[in-house]
Parts: C-alpha cells; structure tokens; sequence
C-alpha cells in the first residue's frame, strides 16, 4: 500500500494539485489539515481518489480533529497537533496513538518533517508543502506498507 501524506498548504491549490498529479497511483491520500478549501477543490478535481482530511487550525468545515483508521495492515492515528503541547508532542502523540491500538501517529501543524520511533510508534509528520519553517524546504510524505508489514515513510522534497 502506498499513501500520499500533505499537510498546511495554507491555500496552495497549485502545488496540493501537481503533489496528486505526480502521485495518482497511490492507495490513499491524507491531508492532515490547514487546507480545507484546496482540498475541497481537490478532490472534485481527482474525484474518485480515496482522500481523508483532518481538520486543522485554520479549517471551519465538518472534519474530524481526531481520526483512528487501518490502512495497509497498519492502525494509523492521524490528528493536525495543534492540540498537543509543542514541547511535550512527541511525547503525547505516541501515548495517544497507543491508548488507540495505533502503529502509525500522523501530525501536521509544526511545518518541520519529522519521521521517527516514540515508543515503538512510528511519529510521522510531512512537513508543510507551502509554508515551510526551520529553514526546511516544502515537503510531503509517501509511506509505503509492504504485504509482510514492512513500513518505509519518507519525505519528498518539492521541487516543482
């Protein structure tokens, strides 16, 4: 199973359109929120693509803040973050992600990628693909799950 993970395009359509356009062949698409109105845009544009969205700071609509689903396998927990303490996020993430029976805790919000092990849950966050902070490029994410469970997440730098 391949997923495409984007978060805070902030109103980017552009590049929110060219990241699913290179990327149409995945299984799922998660947008981890601030970018309700592209979002809505994208999916009339690839209708027919499987996307979740997950309602960030900056979004109005009826989304879910929170949202406990299996893909590839794996039980993911996705949330945008900006309910978590920035210093102890990490932290609060993998706990949450583990009181939901979660392998997998997807976040947005800082605008930094990050992909690493908090107490054997793998943290993922892609980044911002409009409004990168840190010194950090624009980025999205692709994670892919083998059939014998094997879980490859990286970051793709934009580049367009």
């Amino acid at each position: 199973m391949r997923i495409t993970v984007i978060s805070d395009t902030h109103g980017d359509f552009e590049t929110l359109y060219r990241i699913v356009e290179q990327n149409k062949n995945s299984d799922q698409f998660i947008h981890l929120g601030d970018g309700e109105n592209e979002f809505q845009d994208i999916q009339s544009a690839f209708y027919g693509l499987p996307f979740i969205f997950i309602k960030g700071n900056n979004d109005w609509g009826n989304y879910p803040q929170n949202l406990v689903t299996k893909l590839g396998g794996k039980n993911f927990y996705m949330c945008h973050g900006h309910r978590f303490e920035r210093s102890k996020m990490k932290e609060f993430l993998a706990a949450t992600a583990i009181s939901n029976g979660c392998d997998i805790a997807l976040f947005g919000h800082t605008h930094v990628p990050y992909n690493d092990y908090e107490n054997g849950i793998l943290l993922f966050n892609p980044g911002s693909a409009s409004l990168p902070r840190g010194g950090n490029r624009p980025t999205y994410g692709v994670i892919e799950i083998s059939d014998n469970g094997t879980i490859n997440a990286k970051h793709i730098i934009i580049d367009f």
